[in-house]
């Protein structure tokens, strides 16, 4: 009986080494996996801001297009005889969950957005044709999701 004293502790070691490993992995997958569902929603949200912005442009009245003024106008266009709703609501970027940086073109009105974001984007490429810019992109806050007409 003395000589094999220890040997369940070693063994207990083992397993609490081995499952600590296995959690440890599973922690990883599981942020891993969060992470890149927040860049699969940061990509829908800021796709459908840029086509609330083409909405809003594209049926401006008269000859004369314009851009909106600020994001809140996407909310609401009663510029028509019609209104419309370009925009559901103002969403916040998944990746921060912060306000969306507003670009604007030199006469001040919002052409596009991109992330409030520095961390680097996991996805790197394989990105649709419409967003081929964003590959190999260094930050969040690289992705920019401008409209501009053909």
């Amino acid at each position: 009986m003395r000589r094999e004293q220890g040997f369940s502790y070693v063994i207990v070691m083992f397993l609490v080494a081995v499952l600590s490993i296995t959690a440890v992995r599973a922690l990883e997958n599981t942020l891993t996996r969060e992470r890149r569902d927040k860049e699969a929603e940061t990509l829908w949200r800021g796709l459908a801001y840029r086509e609330a912005i083409r909405i809003y442009y594209e049926s401006s009245p008269g000859t004369g297009k314009s851009y909106p003024q600020e994001l809140k106008d996407l909310l609401y266009d009663s510029r028509l005889v019609r209104p419309t709703r370009p925009l559901r609501r103002l969403y916040t970027d998944p990746m921060s969950g912060d306000a969306w940086i507003a670009i604007r073109n030199e006469e001040g009105r919002i052409i596009g957005v991109q992330p409030n974001s520095n961390a680097v984007p996991l996805k790197q490429a394989g990105f649709p044709d419409a967003l081929a810019a964003f590959t190999g992109a260094k930050h969040y806050s690289d992705w920019k999701f401008v409209y501009q007409p053909r």
